[in-house]
């Protein structure tokens, strides 16, 4: 069976390094910078940069995650019932 891991290559603060994650968070990836209009060695640069422990893969996996559980959230800080209640 094959491994839903991916290994790539990528650039970062000019050194190259290989990352491994699964597809939909290379994807995931892949969209974030886009939206930012950055590439990806420039958003994996960041993250780098501001991950406080831990390995480069799962900074990524946590920052994707983050991401889109941020943009997930509803903006309005009211709740649903108390909405309907109004």
């Amino acid at each position: 069976m094959k491994s839903p891991v991916v290994k790539r290559s990528i650039v970062v603060a000019g050194h190259k390094t290989s990352v491994s994650l699964e597809e939909a968070f290379w994807n995931g990836m892949k969209e974030i910078s886009g939206l930012r209009n950055m590439t990806l060695s420039e958003l994996v640069g960041e993250i780098d940069g501001n991950r406080q422990q831990g390995n480069l893969s799962s900074a990524i996996r946590l920052f994707v995650l983050d991401y889109f559980r941020t943009r997930a959230i509803p903006t309005a800080s009211v709740a649903p019932d108390a909405r309907a209640q109004a």
